[in-house]
């Protein structure tokens, strides 16, 4: 029998009506009777189908109040901790789940209060920041049934796998696991054959419909010298829409979103050296289209989800062809279209030869 809501239990039901959710996606279609079954679960899909339901709706089922601490959630950043914190906490409020998140950028005396105060059935976090936590013996991860790897892909870019594996190396070795992620590279399919379970289910969905469309145009210029006036040009042209422009560094965020904000562009910057409430901050407005256009870097960046952003420029080009596609991802989210322009000096040709190897490859695969 094909998988439906009404086969799950009254309270979990309830939330899903109460959150309008009336069928599950495919990846939640494929990937929830899979897990309820108790098998490990590898699930590939792009952001924005389901994802934290998929992996979420099954623990939730099999959860109650009074066991404590049994699930535990890593993903690659403080925003997208909080996206499956608040998803978790909807999914769950007529069972009365307690769903902790944990990252850093903030004191941690208030996650070391909060776990002395209380006992969180559901822990989301960050590696760094649970890593943290459990050094310093206020986390003790020797009750987990369920482990969640979210966004493998990403979190292995942004250098974490070593604290992934000493994370797990404190989990139980009897316990369910689910990896998700958007792109399955050699580096997670390593990992997935080392911690999950002989006879774990693999999960791939790729809608045909949610396919990005985008545009990708290459700006070639003399200098660097140039590139400013350029940029100006293109953002009167595209006043009305939002844009992420990407950089190199934290003193190019810094340096160019006060430029631009000077010629009277609203801009804001996303940068490692901001605090968690400024980044916050920033992506509120972006959010609420009171700024139109936010100046990044690429480690500030890493696993955002932002609706409605309709083109992306590569300021600088990256060496790293993977990054690359990353960035041009932001836009064109759920089978929209968007547009990526690069702006390109006589420098960047060998960036723009690793760019254009990875594609081939992409498209051969």
């Amino acid at each position: 029998m094909e998988f439906d809501f009404s086969q799950l239990s009254e309270p979990l039901r309830k939330a899903l009506k109460d959150l309008g959710f009336s069928q599950p996606t495919p990846i939640q279609k494929e990937a929830i009777p899979l897990a309820l079954k108790g098998y490990d679960v590898m699930g590939q899909a792009q952001t924005g189908t389901g994802k934290t339901a998929a992996f979420g709706i099954p623990i939730i089922e099999k959860l109650r109040r009074e066991d404590g601490l049994k699930a535990l959630i890593l993903t690659p950043t403080r925003e997208l901790a909080l996206q499956v914190k608040d998803q978790l906490l909807s999914l769950s409020k007529y069972k009365g789940l307690r769903v902790f998140a944990f990252y850093g950028g903030r004191p941690v005396k208030g996650d070391l209060e909060a776990l002395d105060k209380y006992s969180p059935n559901i822990v989301v976090g960050t590696p760094g920041r649970i890593k943290d936590l459990i050094l310093r013996g206020a986390l003790d991860l020797g009750s987990i049934s369920f482990l969640v790897l979210d966004e493998v892909d990403v979190m292995l870019d942004m250098g974490f796998i070593e604290d992934i594996e000493e994370i797990i190396s404190y989990v139980p070795k009897e316990r369910q696991t689910f990896f998700f992620s958007a792109t399955i590279p050699k580096r997670v399919q390593e990992l997935a054959r080392k911690h999950l379970r002989e006879g774990y289910k693999f999960v791939k969905v790729i809608s045909p419909e949610l396919k990005p469309r985008i545009e990708e145009r290459i700006i070639r210029l003399n200098s660097s010298a140039q590139k400013l006036h350029e940029l100006e040009r293109i953002l009167r042209e595209h006043k009305l829409e939002k844009v992420i422009i990407f950089v190199k560094t934290k003193k190019d965020a810094k340096e160019l979103s006060q430029r631009l904000q000077e010629k009277g562009f609203r801009v804001c910057s996303l940068h490692g050296d901001m605090t968690q409430r400024q980044r916050e901050y920033s992506l509120r407005l972006f959010r609420e289209d009171k700024v139109r256009v936010i100046v990044a870097t690429d480690v500030a960046s890493r696993g955002l989800d932002i609706k409605g952003v309709s083109l992306v420029i590569n300021y600088h080009v990256p060496e790293d062809p993977e990054v690359y596609i990353h960035r041009i991802g932001r836009t064109a989210r759920l089978g929209s279209y968007g547009k990526a322009l690069s702006l390109v000096t006589p420098e960047d040709s060998k960036s723009l030869w690793r760019i254009k190897k990875l594609k081939e490859s992409y498209q051969q695969a």
